[in-house]
């Protein structure tokens, strides 16, 4: 994922953190640290003044009552260390979630594990169950933290790729993929970058492939409320995969609640543990007060998640549309926060000179989708830009007239 920038920050890395750059791309030839794509264009945002569509935050709190039960828990005292899985009240909600969204039966004492947002949940469980030399397959693009997580892990990182317009990837390729090295298979569906979203002839294969070459699944589903008229299936659902699947979501895309970091891992009673021994060295407890709100979001009336899907793909429409009438070619997700753009037909075939030029031309900040490969997918994704829909509607329809003048 390496992409020419500004100048390196910080001192040259060396042991594990040099690791874990490589694995996110952003080691430089000289041996020293450059920031992420989506730092550098926060930063380009911040500078220019531009309407930021790269990171995906949302620009609009959520909703008032999981906000106010948070004041509450200030309010009552909950402001010191958690127990280490998690306060009950939270992990009985994730419990209660899983049954009722989705007919799962979770011990919440024994099968769930409140983390410090999903990347914790992914940090620990690829460091807990990684030894050195497996391999860890991803679907790519791929969120840029899965590389440098894997690698940290001294793990290899393998990819099956997903390929324009539908983003879905090939069962041939899947099948070739997965092998007897393979410790892992990391899937994330509602994906990020692309939108898509799994359908269940590829779970019920990934199954299948875990199965035969004895893997285990992690599962990345952070967007599962977020999905555009097709429903989320997690992979845990299907026959055959509960005992071999750890299930990682969080709270901060479905409550636009990000800055909370509260996340969790839900998986049998083993992999729990295995996980726990490094989570408990990572940031050790976290969150105290904004767990009995999320867990009050997560028993939030059906409406309030139907609203929340139902607004965010109005929002997409508006971005989408926006970037059609400026001449780009359009994806359509089917979930999450993301919509890909290609900007070829304005005549711009490298997206990331392309990113760090649109604040000029027309006052947007955007993502290459580069950003989330290794090199060797350069030539699919050179044209190809990720911008982000979780924003005001009347933001979208600012930048979607911005874009318009392209």
């Amino acid at each position: 994922m390496s992409l020419s920038g500004p100048s390196p920050i910080g001192p040259s890395l060396s042991g594990p953190w040099r690791r874990a750059a490589a694995g996110a791309g952003l080691l430089g030839s000289d041996g020293a640290v450059r920031p992420t794509i989506f730092a550098e264009m926060s930063a380009l945002a911040s500078s220019t003044g531009a309407i930021n569509l790269g990171q995906g935050f949302p620009d609009e709190d959520g909703p008032a009552e999981v906000l106010d039960a948070a004041r509450e828990a200030i309010a009552q005292g909950v402001n010191q260390y958690p127990p280490g899985r998690g306060s009950a009240v939270l992990l009985e909600a994730i419990a209660a979630h899983q049954h009722r969204f989705y007919g799962l039966d979770v011990d919440p004492q024994r099968e769930v594990l409140v983390t410090a947002g999903a990347t914790e949940a992914l940090a620990a469980t690829i460091l807990g169950l990684v030894e050195e030399g497996d391999e860890v397959l991803t679907l790519e693009p791929f969120y840029d933290a899965y590389g440098a997580l894997i690698e940290l892990a001294r793990g290899v990182h393998t990819t099956v790729p997903l390929r324009s317009p539908d983003f879905l990837p090939d069962h041939g390729e899947l099948r070739a993929a997965v092998t007897d090295r393979t410790r892992l298979i990391l899937i994330n569906s509602p994906h990020n970058p692309t939108g898509s979203v799994l359908p269940v002839e590829t779970l019920d294969l990934i199954v299948e492939l875990a199965h035969r070459h004895n893997a285990i699944i992690v599962t990345d589903e952070v967007y599962e409320h977020l999905t555009f008229r097709v429903a989320h299936v997690p992979i845990a659902s299907r026959p055959g995969a509960r005992e071999r699947t750890i299930t990682i979501s969080s709270g901060g895309k479905t409550f636009s609640t990000t800055g909370w970091k509260i996340g969790w891992a839900i998986a049998p009673s083993e992999h729990i543990t295995a996980i726990l021994a490094v989570k408990q060295f990572l940031t050790y407890v976290n969150g105290a007060p904004f767990q009995p709100a999320t867990a009050l979001g997560l028993g939030l009336p059906d409406e309030f998640f139907v609203s929340a899907a139902a607004t965010l793909e109005r929002k997409r429409d508006i971005l989408s549309a926006g970037l059609s009438a400026a001449g780009f070619t359009v994806s359509r997700p089917q979930g999450g926060y993301f919509v890909i753009a290609d900007a070829a037909p304005l005549g711009y075939a490298d997206a990331a000179d392309f990113c760090r030029r649109l604040p000029e031309l027309a006052g947007v900040v955007g993502v290459p989708l580069s950003a989330f490969c290794h090199p060797r997918m350069a030539a699919e994704t050179a044209s190809l830009v990720r911008f982000a829909f979780c924003k005001r509607v009347d933001v979208l329809e600012r930048a979607a007239v911005q874009l318009a003048g392209l």
